[in-house]
């Protein structure tokens, strides 16, 4: 298939062409954690890049949970009006939009001064910054049917805003990837020990979401190929998943790699395997695309036209670009043009991984910040200033954060 032939869904909805913005965390919420009016034009501005697919970054579907301190949250209908126009923007040049709905489980930074829930009691590993994190309380039966209803509310208060479909994440280190992860979930009741039981709160919440909303409303998944820790999530766990997840009524699974510990997503893996220099994830997928029953996307480096061809050819569904759209919106519209363009950010050399992760994610978001004002982007920023910079906004964010849930709960005690 050509990379601008339209893709049916198994829900009998159509994404115009191959190519998706996949999910990048823009923190860029209001002081109520709406989309604010920033986010929306940076929705204007990928929408008119023609990308097939927008996805969003994380919403969140419990505010004491988040992400990031700047995070968009989802779990009541006070703001819909503000997530209507920002599904009508994204909308705007014909793409499919779907919202990406997420919990962070421990990777929860400790300055949002939040308990953290996981599976298991078990800290986050990041050598000198580990302590940014809390121990995790391990979640209670409670808990776990809590998460369930807070996935299927936020996925349908995202269809009553306009939006054609949710992305449900279980990758990258977060609750539902801590679940799935031997490493993360430690539990020996049925909801840990076996890969059948890790699996189980990732099948209930799809599950739900499915019965929850109109058959035309896409449900997918974002899971890892791996989490490239040793004894963690494996590729053959992904392909078990995958074919337990086709029963259910599932239009996509996205699959990408790593989390907080091990960031395969920028091209780092700590199980000691080499990643490409682009489309780390592909050889992975097509191992599993071999018996996939639903459409398959790869995200994770794509830059070129002739990389995201190649995961067309090689029997992917979706090419998933983020970094590039961040410094080139425009990416799908230009190459649909014959043009070819392979945007990229200065590269970072430095040895601490544990900074130079951040730093890479921070210097997209530097990009996406510049977009959101109307100005052009600036892909050679120095990375430790789009980390600077990244981490004073945070700052701020954190303590606009802590007021907002400090007047949720005097007002909930009123």
């Amino acid at each position: 298939m050509k990379l601008f032939t339209p893709l049916i869904l198994p829900n009998g909805e159509t994404i115009p062409n191959r190519i998706a913005k996949a999910a990048m965390e823009e923190n860029m919420a209001d002081a109520e954690h709406a989309p604010s009016d920033a986010l929306l034009h940076l929705y204007r501005t990928w929408a008119d890049g023609e990308a097939g697919l927008l996805l969003t970054g994380n919403v969140m579907v419990d505010a004491r949970a988040m992400t990031g301190p700047g995070g968009v949250v989802l779990e009541e209908d006070r703001h819909l009006d503000r997530f209507a126009r920002w599904a009508e923007v994204a909308r705007s040049k014909g793409a499919q939009v779907w919202m990406q709905i997420n919990h962070p489980g421990r990777q929860m930074a400790a300055a949002l001064g939040q308990a953290t829930v996981a599976p298991s009691a078990v800290a986050l590993e990041l050598g000198s910054l580990s302590n940014g994190f809390a121990v995790p309380r391990e979640m209670t039966a409670t808990d776990i049917a809590e998460v369930q209803r807070r996935f299927v509310a936020t996925a349908r208060l995202a269809e009553r805003a306009g939006f054609t479909g949710v992305q449900i994440h279980a990758a990258h280190g977060y609750l539902l990837s801590q679940f799935l992860s031997p490493l993360s979930n430690r539990r020996n009741d049925a909801w840990g020990g076996s890969l059948e039981n890790r699996v189980r709160l990732l099948l209930e919440i799809v599950r739900g979401v499915r019965a929850a909303v109109a058959s035309g409303f896409a449900v997918s998944v974002k899971l890892n190929s791996a989490d490239f820790q040793r004894g963690g999530f494996s590729p053959q766990d992904a392909q078990a998943v995958i074919g337990m997840l086709a029963p259910l009524g599932v239009d996509l699974v996205e699959l990408s790699g790593g989390s907080y510990e091990a960031p395969a997503m920028t091209g780092d893996a700590r199980d000691g395997r080499t990643l490409a220099r682009e489309a780390y994830f592909l050889e992975f997928a097509r191992d599993i695309a071999a018996t996939a029953t639903m459409p398959l996307m790869v995200t994770g480096g794509i830059r070129r036209r002739e990389i995201a061809e190649q995961v067309i050819d090689s029997g992917i569904d979706m090419a998933g670009i983020a970094t590039a759209l961040s410094i080139n919106p425009y990416l799908p519209r230009e190459w649909r043009a014959g043009h070819s363009p392979a945007p990229a950010l200065r590269p970072i050399t430095w040895k601490n991984k544990a900074l130079a992760a951040p730093a890479l994610l921070a210097a997209a978001k530097y990009q996406m910040a510049r977009l959101s004002r109307g100005k052009p982007t600036e892909p050679n920023v120095s990375p430790a200033w789009a980390l600077f910079v990244s981490q004073a906004e945070m700052l701020f964010r954190a303590r606009r954060y802590r007021r907002w849930m400090a007047r949720r709960s005097v007002a909930s005690l009123q």
